[in-house]
């Protein structure tokens, strides 16, 4: 099915909110990544199901995007129907010391609602630039704390279309990823904080801004941390050891700040990063016998 039909059968269900061939550099922290075929924002879990409905019937691949952060998508873009959920999943609903939040919402940004509010847990978020859903995929964290900690459900869309609660029991957490049903759409994650004097919440979030700012590149297009960090060690570390910051490949760099981030300096592809990837993997693991594993998503046609 051409981009035009599909996003035609798909906008049928989200009242036209469905652009075909979309950049998806417009969407991505990276700015790097070629079209999509279908770009569809539901603003309801229905209708995201229903979407996803579409995309099967009409046999496309569906790809949910978040905030496009830690994500690089390749120059050829994404094939089916890619998902850039609406405002209507920006939602955050408060019962302390419990809250839920949409997917789409700013982890960053609960984080220092919950700050002011006196509600402790979120504050490694701080300045960490994905969405709720993209973060509980990723079970992303910094500086000892992770999202992990604090789950106490899910709400999404399974794979029948279905809108579902995952309790935490049925969860399983490991290092940069949470397990989740085949096929499952995450819609709002409901977070369980503990009450705490805000004047002391802020503060610990005020010295995680401090950090990420005065050891992470800022004002330049990036992905976040490029690598996971191996047992017992950090990955920045290991690719600074072996000389790798400052290395370019056509528009992509590794960045002098910190060895694990690579920054788009303007024109970068998604082949220049990946052959900085690539290039930091083989030299670490000839001068220290470490494989990096890469934390950043590669999707799309490369």
């Amino acid at each position: 099915m051409r981009s035009v039909e599909l996003a035609r059968a798909v906008g049928d269900v989200v009242a036209g909110r469905v652009r075909a061939d979309e950049p998806l550099a417009r969407h991505t922290s990276f700015r790097i990544g070629g079209p999509a075929d279908v770009l569809a924002t539901p603003d309801t879990a229905l209708e995201l199901a229903a979407i996803a409905r579409a995309a099967a019937e009409a046999g496309a691949s569906l790809t949910i995007l978040g905030g496009g952060s830690n994500m690089l998508v390749g120059d050829g873009g994404i094939r089916g129907v890619v998902v850039k959920l609406g405002r209507g999943f920006r939602r955050i609903d408060w019962d302390p010391p419990c809250v839920e939040a949409g997917a789409a919402v700013q982890l960053g940004r609960l984080a220092r609602d919950a700050a002011e509010r006196g509600l402790a847990g979120l504050e490694y978020a701080e300045g960490i630039p994905g969405t709720v859903g993209g973060a509980l995929f990723m079970n992303a964290g910094a500086y000892g704390g992770e999202v992990s900690e604090t789950v106490d459900e899910v709400e999404g869309v399974d794979a029948s279309g279905a809108v579902r609660r995952l309790a935490r029991a049925s969860l399983a957490f490991v290092y940069r990823r949470t397990m989740l049903p085949a096929g499952f759409l995450v819609t709002a994650v409901r977070f369980r904080l503990r009450p705490e004097a805000s004047t002391s919440v802020q503060a610990r979030l005020a010295q995680a801004r401090d950090r990420r700012i005065a050891s992470q590149p800022h004002g330049q297009a990036n992905a976040g941390s490029i690598f996971k960090n191996p047992p017992g060690d950090f990955a920045g570390r290991l690719v600074e050891a072996a000389g790798l910051k400052g290395t370019r490949v056509g528009g992509a760099r590794i960045s002098e700040q910190h060895g694990n981030f690579i920054v788009n300096e303007g024109a970068a592809r998604a082949t220049d990063v990946q052959a900085l990837m690539q290039e930091a993997q083989r030299v670490v693991w000839e001068r220290s016998g470490v494989w990096l594993e890469p934390e950043v998503r590669l999707v799309g046609s490369w």
